[in-house]
């Protein structure tokens, strides 16, 4: 198929400078080039590759377990990225646009990837010599918050001695705040409490990363890529209250949290007899210190109260991989094998304030534990073209994993989990794709679910358990896309899942609650996502970016055996962003609507929803040009949309009566923020 149109109004002296020889277009794809882009000055290929039309990025799941097959919907230089924390996002923001020759867009199971389905961006990149960019994004509210000065990074990209490089530092910095009442009232509608409410939340998030790569001049490919970080975040919130029959009282409540970590990754690719031999490696760790702590004072005198939650967890993955891939019979074979060590190693400890005003440890069941996994998992993967016009793919394999927890509630056991797929890529038309998909698949639980938790500030505790399972689940997906030529890019999506093992909240004992495993649930959706030009009509330098999506789900409900929508689910979210790069000048501008909308949460003895409506709307001005460098600037939430909660307590179980509900409506106000971004 033939490139797409350029999307920009090119002059003269607007070609970026030659760069080495890249490879050849993927049959059926559609490429954008460099100068695809030059109306948005891209500094980075994210930049880049964010203006695609009708493309929405995907990450790698960094919740899956291991490496597994490929993920997400990035690839660079037609190789999926060694990396989970430190994935291919993170990877793009690091190479600088000027190394960028080719992006192609093309369908995944066509590709020699196997996992790979539907709309693929293949980002092809040679290096042009040492270049980097970097962007600074100071940002404050209206209304309480401190401004946030330290939000931004910088990357350099490069050769040296054969070496391709890339290194970058990032912070990416917050701070929140939010103010407003909330009133508690029974089911008559009676009030009796009345709540004014202030929180602050500031966080930073330092981060350095890079990578090598080499290729030597028989082929073979080595990738060698790192990262460690910080994450310092503190909350506090203020509570002044008063109601019926009780004393005034000042409630304060802090939350912080000291985490560490790191990831090394890498990969050696070579030839093997007939085919090409991969060896993968990953490590990851963190340590995250965390703590909460809750006061009340009473206005009558009486002693203070208090609870406090403390937790030390030390996270630890380790994986090996290994893929050789081969073509036979005119189809491409691979076979793959996969071991990880997953650990978690944590204390959990609950305090309570006595009359003396000491903290008194209160006895925690369950709550000090190292939980980890064992997991071997082997897969063979076959793929050909069955027309010139349509092209198979599928994967059959298996996991075998020992899971064990010490502690209080030890236990060891051992389970084998069949996993694979199949995937069909039809170009119905020279500007039609569609794919379809057909996938089994083996959920990563959660080990924090294993042992007993507190929510001071919720006023909740999880009981923890050993019992729980891997979720799995056969999902299938249909995926069309529609070149609409100089108009744009349509793509529609619709998908399916029957989920088995689904983990919620179930009873424990008579009174407890606790994550658990339910027999089924279900998932189905559609996705649109699209971009449309105004060039056509006249309105050069103008389009509009359209990503909607609605799920439905339903399970059956542990307590009471009614169905619902599994807990805290996203069944509606919508993003609309339109942008005019103005012909003929360096000024551009925009405005974007950002809502979604998720399903109540449930505990046994609760329900509860958060809210945003309407949701974000913003406006943009930028200038690409101020010196050379792109300075944008922003005003978000212009419609006051709040923070809004609410939650119903219920007698002993949601069965029972409803004793009182919790109204919160919390203000943040109009948010402004100056982007400045350049290169090195």
């Amino acid at each position: 198929m033939a490139a797409a149109p350029a999307l920009a109004q090119q002059e003269s002296g607007d070609a970026p400078p030659p760069v080495a020889s890249a490879p050849a277009t993927t049959q059926g794809a559609r490429s954008y080039t460099p100068q695809d882009f030059a109306r948005f000055s891209p500094r980075t290929a994210l930049d880049m590759l964010r203006q695609v039309p009708g493309f929405t990025i995907q990450a790698q799941d960094q919740e899956r377990r291991g490496l597994g097959q490929a993920t997400g919907n990035v690839l660079i230089n037609g190789q999926r990225f060694s990396g989970k924390s430190n994935d291919v996002v993170t990877e793009l923001g690091r190479i600088s646009a000027a190394n960028v020759t080719r992006i192609d867009i093309v369908d995944g199971a066509t590709l020699s990837v196997p996992g790979l389905s539907g709309q693929v961006a293949n980002i092809i990149t040679a290096s042009t010599g040492v270049s980097g960019s970097f962007a600074w994004r100071p940002q404050i509210r209206a209304r309480r918050t401190e401004a946030r000065l330290t939000n931004g990074e910088f990357s350099v990209s490069g050769k040296a001695g054969g070496w391709d490089y890339t290194a970058s530092f990032a912070n990416d910095s917050f701070r929140n705040g939010n103010a407003g009442p909330e009133i508690v009232f029974t089911p008559d509608r009676t009030i009796i409490d009345r709540r004014d409410e202030v929180l602050y939340a500031y966080g930073e998030q330092p981060r350095i990363s890079g990578s090598l790569k080499r290729e030597t001049d028989g082929g073979s490919i080595l990738n060698l890529n790192a990262a460690a970080g910080l994450f310092y975040q503190d909350i506090d919130e203020k509570s002044l209250r008063s109601g019926l029959g009780q004393p005034d009282r000042d409630r304060r409540l802090h939350e912080q949290e000291r985490e560490w970590n790191y990831e090394l990754g890498g990969d050696y690719e070579f030839d093997l007899g007939d085919g090409r031999l991969k060896l993968i490696g990953l490590r990851r760790f963190e340590h995250s210190p965390f703590e909460q702590e809750l006061l009340i004072d009473f206005a009558d005198g009486r002693p203070r109260q208090g609870d406090r939650f403390e937790q030390i967890a030390d996270e630890a993955e380790t994986i090996g991989r290994g893929e050789y891939r081969w073509n036979a019979g005119g189809a491409d074979w691979q076979v793959s094998g996969e071991g990880a060590l997953n650990i978690l190693d944590i204390e959990n400890r609950l305090f309570a304030l006595n009359p003396a005003g000491d903290w008194v440890a209160v006895a925690f069941p369950n709550s000090v534990a190292t939980v980890k996994e064992k997991r071997a998992e082997a897969a063979l993967s076959y793929g050909r073209p069955l027309s010139p016009n349509l092209t198979l793919q599928t994967s059959v394999g298996a996991e075998y994993s020992i899971l064990s927890q010490s502690g209080e509630a030890g236990l060891t056991r051992k389970f084998v989990r069949p996993k694979g797929f199949v995937s069909l890529a039809w170009k119905a038309s020279p500007l039609l794709d569609v794919s379809a998909k057909l996938e089994r698949e083996v959920g990563q639980l959660n080990f924090f679910d294993f042992v007993a938790s507190a929510n001071v500030s919720g006023g909740t505790t999880n009981a923890g358990n050993v019992n729980l399972v891997p979720q799995q689940s056969w999902t299938v997906e249909l995926e069309a896309t529609r070149n609409l030529a100089a108009w744009g890019t349509a793509t529609a999506r619709l998908y399916g899942s029957r989920i088995t093992d689904i983990v919620d909240i179930v009873p424990i004992g008579e009174t407890g609650q606790a994550p658990g495993n339910l027999d089924s649930a279900t998932r189905y959706g559609v996705q649109w996502t699209s971009t449309f030009n105004f060039d056509p009509i006249g309105w050069k330098g103008a389009k509009i970016d359209l990503d909607l999506q609605f799920e439905k789900t339903r399970l059956e409900d542990p307590l009471t055996g009614l169905f619902r929508q599994i807990n805290e689910n996203a069944y509606r979210q919508i993003a609309i962003n339109f942008r005019h790069d103005v012909p003929q000048t360096d000024w551009a501008y925009g405005w974007g609507i950002d809502h979604f909308a998720q399903t109540p949460g449930f505990r046994l003895d609760q329900k509860f929803q958060f809210s945003n409506t309407p949701g974000n709307v913003g406006v943009f001005v930028e200038n690409k040009d101020v010196m050379g460098l792109t300075v944008r600037g922003s005003v978000d939430n212009i419609l006051g949309t709040n923070e809004a909660f609410d939650r119903s307590f219920y007698d002993g179980r949601r069965t029972n009566g409803l004793l009182f509900t919790e109204s919160r409506d919390r203000f943040y106000g109009p948010v402004f923020t100056v982007a400045i971004s350049g290169n090195i």
